[in-house]
């Protein structure tokens, strides 16, 4: 444990407060203190712990009633859940003190808020969706993105129970253009996707066909005595999954399937938007496999071949077909200096500053 780090309220950061908040986080784990250290012990060998303990569900927290105290460079000073954010620079905190004296955040607003606040200079940073980061560069915009850190997928809602809805899943898979959802939904905003996770954390997701095979998709339909006419479901308040489905129901009939969109809750399958929450690529893994209800992996990923069999048993389930891989993307005023990101999109605050408005 390093010495002289305090929780927001004063209180010092300890072995025992340390064990208190992973044991509540992770019940299954078991979780004490030992002297100066933490002692972690889990069922199954973890060679992937330190990866996992650096996951935000795993910041070390004081619970204190309804209040809660991090350790961090920063403060809460007003939490309105869904609406508003506001942290205060720490003068306390064993790093230094951070270059900016407040943030706040406001929560719950649209794009088109969030660019008209923007442009009125009332804010510093705003989120840009994915398809419109390549017009906003072309504008002259200062766009920060990170590298493909979501997948849109197609989950479907049961396992395959027939041989015949195993073959009907593998020629809507086969029929659907990723490069046009890429190139003309996005505007670049994404990749095409035909693993769970990027290329750029595996080095094999070329493996992974993506491209459309609609005379393939055809002839697995032609073997199909009967199929079903699916409904396909959305979140209403995602625009852009909106186009997406719309885009895969003509891929489907143009193979020769019948597809419905919907916004009911119990479609036979729903497009989705899964966070990777971990740059390592078990823990992404194995958080993906949680989402979509599949069995996680409790044995260690020893290479690479052991990660590309794990993930490669995830996709012939036929519970998930992946579409695209996306990158988080925001806008930021020029105002803003020393302004920098991790690859997976995480803002690294304590060395930013602001500049003085123009005249």
């Amino acid at each position: 444990m390093r010495h002289g780090v305090t929780f927001q309220d004063g209180a010092p950061v300890t072995p025992d407060a340390v064990a208190a908040s992973l044991r509540r986080t992770n019940p299954a784990w078991k979780v004490f203190s030992e002297g100066e250290a933490v002692v972690i012990e889990r069922d199954f060998p973890a060679p992937n712990l330190p990866a996992e303990l650096s996951l935000a569900r795993n910041a070390i927290a004081k619970r204190d009633g309804g209040r809660i105290s991090g350790s961090g460079p920063f403060a809460v000073s007003q939490w309105n859940p869904g609406k508003k954010l506001a942290l205060v620079a720490r003068d306390d905190y064993w790093g230094g003190r951070a270059f900016l004296d407040a943030i706040e955040i406001e929560l719950g607003k649209s794009v088109g808020e969030q660019m008209i606040s923007f442009d009125l200079g009332k804010t510093q940073l705003i989120e840009v969706a994915p398809e419109q980061a390549h017009r906003a560069i072309a504008e002259g915009r200062r766009i920060e993105s990170s590298a493909p850190m979501e997948l849109i997928a197609l989950v479907f809602g049961r396992d395959s129970q027939l041989p015949e809805d195993a073959r009907q899943r593998q020629a809507l898979a086969l029929s659907i253009d990723r490069d046009l959802l890429s190139t003309v939904v996005l505007q670049g905003g994404g990749e095409p996707a035909g693993g769970l996770l990027p290329n750029w954390m595996t080095g094999y997701a070329f493996l992974f066909p993506t491209s459309i095979d609609l005379a393939a998709a055809r002839q697995v339909r032609s073997e199909i005595p009967h199929t079903t006419s699916w409904t396909l479901g959305y979140d209403p308040a995602d625009p852009t999954a909106r186009v997406i489905a719309e885009r895969i129901v003509l891929n489907a009939r143009d193979a020769g399937m019948g597809m419905q969109i919907t916004t009911a809750s119990n479609a036979d399958l729903r497009i989705v938007r899964l966070p990777l929450i971990s740059i390592d690529p078990q823990i992404a893994l194995n958080e993906l496999a949680s989402e979509i209800r599949l069995p996680q992996s409790k044995s260690a990923f020893g290479s690479v071949d052991d990660l590309y069999a794990a993930e490669n048993k995830l996709l012939q389930s036929q519970r998930v077909i992946p579409l695209l891989h996306l990158r988080t993307a925001h806008e930021v005023s020029n105002t803003v200096r020393n302004w920098r990101t991790g690859r997976d999109g995480s803002w690294l605050m304590p060395n930013v500053w602001l500049a003085a408005e123009k005249p």
